[in-house]
This record gives C-alpha cells, structure tokens and sequence, in this order.
C-alpha cells in the first residue's frame, strides 16, 4: 500500500470523503515523498524531512477523516489529539511528550496484531489440543503444602496401561465432538492471568509488573468459562508465546518513527490573540512552545526506548475563525510549511456525501433498520431536501458541516426508530419521500418570511 501513487491515494480518499481536492492533493504528496525518501541512499534519506501541513477550515468539513483514512490506507501508527488539553510543562495538565507516547502504543498494537495473525493457525491448533487436555483429563485441586511443591513431594501418581488407553479414547471423542461444535456451551475451569495493579503517573497507567522489569511472579486465578469463551482465551495466550516480544518493539519502534501521522486538532485554540498582562498563558503560546521540539524533531523517552520525532508527519488543523495563523509562533508556523484551506459545504455536496462514499448515512441507517426488518429507501428528490434542510440548519445556525446531517437523519426517523422491533413486527417496506422529510424535519419546512416584514 505504500506505492500508491497520489492520484490512487486521492481516489481512495474519494470513497469516503466529498470534495477537499486540495487537502487530499496535499497529503497525497506528503505521502508519496515518504516512498520516494524510502527509496534514496541512506546519506540522503537523513537529510529529507517530512513537509508538515496545516488544514484551515470550518468543523465537520472532513478535516480528521482525511488524516484518520490516509492512515489507515498505508497501516501507519496514527492518533489525533487536541491541543486544548495539553498545558506547558511544570503546570496540572497533560505534557505534550505524551502525544508520542500514545502514538507508540497504538503502533505497538498495531504491530502485535500483525504478529498475531501470523501465527494464529498455529495457535488454534495449540488452544485446540489444551481445551482437549482440559476437557478429557480436568485438573484436580489440591490443598497441599506448599514446601511438598518445592521439593517435588506432590506429583500426581504414574498412570497404568489401561488407564493411559482409556484417557487417550477419552481425548480422541472429545476431538471429535469439539470439531462438530457440541461443546461450545459446557463450561469448564482454567486458569488465567490475574492483571497487574496499575499506577497513575503523569495521566498514563503504568503496570507494577513493567516497574519491576518482569520480576514479579505472574499470579494465576481460577476462572468458570464455556468452551467458546475458553478458546480465545487461550489463542491469545499461545499466540504472546509464538510471537517474539523484543521483534514487536523493534518494529513499532521504527514504524512509529519512519511512518507515524499525528493529528494536531483544534490548533487554533492555543494561538495566542496578544498580550493582555495577566500573567503565563500556560495552555497557549506555552504549549505552542513544548510543541515545537516535538514537531522539529526531538528524541522522546517512552516505556518501550527512546523514539525520535524527526521524520514522523504532523497533521494539524483548525477552524481560524477568532485568531488567524498569523497568531502561531513563527517558529511553529515554519514547521507546518505546506497550508490547505477547506471550504465550507454546499447543498451539492450534501447530497453526495448522502450517496456516494462507501460508509454514507443512508446505507448505515439502513443496515440498522434492517436488523428490525424495517427496509428503508430513499427517493433521490427526498435526498435532495435532507441535503437542502442540512444547508438551511447550518445557514441558520451554527456551521457544523457534515456532522449537521446526523442530527437531521435522528429527527428524521426518531418515530420509525423507536417503533421498530420486537417478535412480532412485520416485514416493513418504507419509502422517505420529499413530503415525508419536509413533515418530520424543522429545517426542511418552508418558512413564513411575512411575520419578519415590518
């Protein structure tokens, strides 16, 4: 996925997000320059960082979208968050160095999902055999001396002949009734890993087992499961046996580093609107100023090593509607080099985003409906006054862009969707026509102009 060509990337983009030609076009680039640095000499990939960009627009136009999809088109460790809940660093608050920190954790699930995945036929077979072995031959509990253990006092007594033939009889018939899916309902008890207790440091959790470097010994509790419950409990243990640790780290360590998107939203927030004396401005131009090293590129220290900044993409974005960019420290406007404004929606793209992208509202709203046997379909001229209500919401009050629409869609079919269910419903076929949305939703209804002439 990382020879996309910006033209493909865009297209991509296209099924999910309506117009913003120039915010796809501009991080289609930035993309594409990373394969492109990916391919040059070593000497020369040091020196070519990633043009940082900067989306200017009003909220709900598809800002975070672009940024969310573009990372999920290329499997890059990614995470969005908002620069209102940072503070500068000696104050209560977040520090800006965990912005990195959670971008390495996603990256290490990231990863280990990958690893996992691997190996999961390998370990259903093991899961498999040790859900045989609990079934057929259950362990007994025992109330024994803890210094018999130790000194190997306690060993369960040797097996005879026949009895070793008739727990292996025993095996092979639950086999086989675990491979016709009989007893997915019985319960059984095993043993699983008692979680560690967590320490709050500087709002992230910290298990006490990771403090002590693994020393602790793991404690195990009894746990009552059906077979089916039992089973994902144990592909996941066999799975964190096949799969190599140190390789996880490895690689999400370098993923985040060479691949990493972080999305700065709401940046417009902390631009500072001039002095007004009254002291530190903690959560404006002081985390402008924590920001920046993060964004130049710096080494942050996380639980899994040390991850360098440099070549990581920064994404930021904001409305700019009170303060201007111009109101960013300089420096910080000369790490996001690369502007893109995004325009505000029209009724034309309304109707689109109710059409065309792959996860549109009408086919979700539909698909939930369905699950009632309740079967919607939209008349195209009925798309058309959602699109127009949706405009006339966001004219009339506050511009909310997209997000407009799932208001308009609730109080479209708040009555079909709290009538729908139970046993007894019937198949329903429901049609919304133009009539239909201008009698159930405010904004499509005409409005009387004459009580406004004086």
């Amino acid at each position: 996925m990382n020879e996309l060509t910006p033209r493909e990337v865009v297209r991509e983009l296209d099924r999910y997000i309506i117009g913003q030609d120039e915010a796809k076009k501009a991080v289609a680039i930035a993309l594409r320059n990373r394969y492109r640095r990916n391919r040059l000499s070593d000497e020369m990939r040091e020196e070519i960082y990633p043009k940082n960009i900067l989306m200017i627009g009003p909220t709900g136009v598809g800002k975070t979208e672009i940024a969310r999809r573009l990372a999920k088109l290329v499997k890059a460790p990614f995470v969005k968050v908002e620069a209102t809940k940072f503070t500068e660093v000696g104050y209560v608050g977040r520090d800006v160095e965990s912005i990195i920190r959670d971008l390495m954790e996603n990256a290490i699930r990231m990863v280990r999902s990958e690893h996992a995945e691997r190996v999961k036929d390998k370990a259903e077979m093991h899961a498999q055999e040790r859900l045989v072995e609990l079934l057929a031959h259950p362990v007994k509990k025992t109330s024994a001396n803890p210094l018999d253990i130790l000194l190997g006092k306690n060993k369960e007594p040797e097996m005879n002949e026949e009895e070793r033939n008739t727990l292996s009889m025993r095996r092979e018939e639950i086999r086989e009734k675990l491979a016709r899916g009989e007893l997915e309902d019985r319960e059984l008890e095993i043993e699983v890993e008692e979680a560690a207790p967590q320490l709050e440091l500087g709002g992230a959790s910290i298990s006490i087992g990771d403090v002590f470097g693994g020393m602790m010994p793991k404690k195990m509790k009894p746990r009552r499961v059906k077979v089916k419950d039992a089973r994902k409990i144990l592909i996941e243990e066999e799975s964190n046996k096949l799969i190599d640790k140190d390789d996880i780290q490895e690689e999400a360590v370098r993923r985040a580093e060479q691949s990493g998107i972080v999305f700065l939203d709401e940046i417009d927030k902390i631009a500072g609107r001039g002095g007004n004396g009254s002291g530190p401005d903690v959560s404006r131009e002081g985390v402008q100023r924590d920001i920046l090293p993060i964004v130049e590129g710096s080494t942050v220290t996380t639980k899994y090593g040390p991850v360098r900044t440099d070549y990581m993409l920064f994404i930021a974005a904001g409305a700019f509607q009170v303060s201007k960019v111009s109101d960013l420290i300089p420096e910080l406007q000369g790490r996001f080099p690369v502007h893109v404004e995004l325009r505000s929606l029209t009724q034309e793209d309304f109707e689109k985003i109710l059409t065309q992208p792959d996860n549109a509202l009408t086919r979700q709203y539909q698909a939930l409906l369905e699950v009632d046997r309740v079967h919607l379909s939209f008349q195209p001229e009925a798309l058309g006054e959602i699109a127009k209500a949706a405009m006339n919401a966001n004219e009339m009050g506050e511009d909310i862009g997209a997000r407009r629409l799932h208001g308009i869609f609730e109080e479209l079919l708040e009555d079909v969707s709290f009538n729908a269910g139970g046993e007894n419903m019937p198949e329903v076929q429901l049609e919304i026509t133009p009539e239909y949305v201008r009698q159930h939703v405010k904004a499509a209804k005409e409005t009387d102009v004459k009580k406004y002439i004086l």
